[in-house]
C-alpha cells in the first residue's frame, strides 16, 4: 500500500515537473535558435537573470503587494464568515442583505477600482478591490453550510435542550467549517487578482509601487525581462497561498470529516 502512495505521489508531483521542464527548454532552445531579442520574448534563463538583478526594486514590489493580499483576504474571511453566520441563520437578514452583495460579486472589479481611485487613495483602493472579490465565495459558502446541519443532530440538541450558543458553536458551525474553508480556497487567491487590477489602475493613474505597477512600468521601458519576473512572483505568490489554505483546511478537517481522511488514506 505504500509503495502505491508513493508511487501515485511520485506521478502527481513528478509529471507535472517534466512537463514543466520541456516547455521551459522548449522555450530557451527557441529564443536562442531564432534569435528572439529580449524585449520581444525574454528566454527563462534572461527571467531569471532579471529577477536576480533587479531582486532590490521586485523584493520592495513583493511585499506590497503581499501585505495588501493577506490584509484583504484577513478583511474577507473575517467578514464573510461574521455575516454569513448572520444571514444563515436570519432568513430576513439574508432576504434584505444578500442580494447586495451579489450585485457588488458581479460588477466588474475593473470597472470599479477606478471609480474607487477618485475617492480613496491608491493603497486603500487596493485593499477594498482585494476585499470586494474575496468575501462573496466565504459569505455564499457560510451561509451554505450554515444551512445544511443534518436534521437528526438538531433534534438531538433539541432533547438536551442546548441552548442557542452551544447550537451554533457546536453544531451549525462545525458542520459549516469544510463548506467555510471551500469558500477561503477559493478567495483565497481572487484576493490576489484583486490587488493586481487595483494596482493596474493605480499605476495607470500615476501611483502603485506593487508587482503589477512594476510590469505596467516595464512593459513602458521595454524591460520585457523584468516584467516576466514580477509576473513570475505574481504566480509563485498565487501558488503559495492556495497551497497554504488547502494545507490549513487539511489540519482541521483531517481527524473528522471524510473528505480530509480520504487524502490520508
Amino acid at each position: 500500500m505504500r509503495s502505491l502512495a508513493q508511487t501515485g505521489a511520485a506521478a502527481r508531483f513528478g509529471l507535472p515537473l517534466l512537463l514543466a521542464a520541456a516547455i521551459l527548454g522548449w522555450w530557451e532552445w527557441g529564443v536562442w535558435y531564432y534569435s528572439i531579442p529580449p524585449y520581444s520574448l525574454p528566454s527563462p534563463s534572461g527571467i531569471i537573470a532579471a529577477l536576480i538583478r533587479d531582486w532590490p526594486v521586485l523584493s520592495v514590489s513583493l511585499w506590497v503587494t503581499l501585505q495588501t493580499t493577506l490584509a484583504g483576504m484577513a478583511l474577507a474571511f473575517a467578514g464573510g464568515v461574521a455575516l454569513g453566520v448572520l444571514l444563515g441563520m436570519v432568513k430576513t437578514a439574508e432576504n434584505m442583505l444578500f442580494p447586495y452583495a451579489v450585485v457588488l460579486q458581479v460588477t466588474p472589479i475593473i470597472a470599479i477600482a477606478p471609480i474607487l481611485l477618485i475617492y480613496f487613495p491608491a493603497p486603500t483602493v487596493v485593499l477594498l478591490t482585494a476585499f470586494l472579490v474575496t468575501y462573496f465565495p466565504v459569505l455564499s459558502n457560510t451561509i451554505t453550510g450554515m444551512r445544511s446541519t443534518d436534521r437528526g443532530l438538531e433534534a438531538l440538541f433539541d432533547l438536551y435542550g442546548a441552548n442557542a450558543w452551544r447550537r451554533i458553536t457546536l453544531l451549525k458551525l462545525k458542520t459549516a467549517l469544510p463548506y467555510i474553508l471551500t469558500g477561503f480556497r477559493i478567495g483565497g487567491p481572487l484576493a490576489l487578482i484583486g490587488a493586481v487590477v487595483a494596482e493596474i489602475a493605480a499605476g495607470t493613474a500615476g501611483a502603485g509601487s506593487g508587482l503589477a505597477y512594476r510590469i505596467i512600468e516595464s512593459t513602458y521601458r521595454l524591460n520585457v525581462p523584468r516584467a516576466f519576473a514580477a509576473l513570475l512572483l505574481l504566480s509563485i505568490m498565487g501558488i503559495i497561498i492556495f497551497y497554504t489554505i488547502v494545507f490549513i483546511s487539511h489540519l482541521m478537517l483531517k481527524d473528522w470529516h471524510e473528505s480530509a481522511m480520504q487524502k490520508e488514506r
